[in-house]
């Protein structure tokens, strides 16, 4: 758990100094900073994507995802939540803890950093790739809360968490994320990054929180076919 506690501490660090940034940038600044940091979204989003060999069960993953998500209704609950968090912390609005919670968990979470990383880390104590991956968390935790506020320091427990189960269970899920289905599971989650890109620009608003339960869908699938 070395690893994962340090990448907790990297994002809880970053946010804190981020936090620090905030009050003194300018709106202008902080506009033009987030529709940067939309665009690197972007580009993280579809360099993934493209790394998919099974373009079916992407589509197929998502809509199952959403029709699951929606039932559910996660983004709801997230919004809950961050009305609660807003009742506690009267300074920050709840679009912006929703908005970085979610932006940043994503980030964080998705990919093949975590993933691999946390396996390695559980199964060998190879902790090298978590040690990477919290480098570049801590610095986009910075860049991130100075624009999009407390809720990326919220987003540092879903890692602790996220990354933890992963380190417990190396041993028994090496069997359930093979190489394929973690190519599989970052492609889709690649898909809901590009869509918080565009949410960042303001273009659409798409409730990528609902869409969450399509990463759990290639699991399932390469399981059965």
């Amino acid at each position: 758990m070395l690893g994962t506690i340090i990448n907790f501490l990297s994002i809880l660090l970053g946010g804190i100094i981020g936090l620090l940034l905030k009050g003194k940038l300018s709106e202008k600044i902080s506009t033009t900073i987030v529709n940067g940091l939309a665009l690197c979204v972007l580009y993280i989003g579809i360099s993934g994507v493209l790394k998919s060999n099974n373009t079916l069960l992407v589509v197929i993953s998502i809509a199952l995802g959403a029709f699951i998500g929606e039932v559910i209704d996660i983004d709801k609950r997230i919004n809950s939540l961050g009305i609660k968090l807003e009742k506690s912390l009267k300074t920050y609005n709840q679009g912006s803890i929703s908005e970085g919670f979610v932006t940043s968990t994503l980030l964080f979470c998705v990919g093949a950093m975590a993933i691999v990383g946390s396996l390695e880390s559980g199964l060998k104590g190879n902790h090298s790739i978590i040690y990477t991956k919290s480098i570049l968390d801590g610095v986009s935790s910075i860049i991130f809360a100075s624009s999009l506020g407390i809720g990326v320091l919220i987003s540092s427990i879903s890692v602790l968490v996220y990354q933890g189960i992963i380190v417990l269970g190396a041993s028994s899920l090496t069997n359930i994320l093979s190489p394929e289905v973690v190519t599989e599971i970052s492609a889709v989650g690649s898909l809901l990054i590009l869509g918080l890109g565009l949410n960042m620009l303001g273009i659409v608003k798409i409730k990528v929180a609902n869409l969450l339960p399509a990463m759990l869908i290639p699991i399932i699938y390469l399981a059965i076919f």
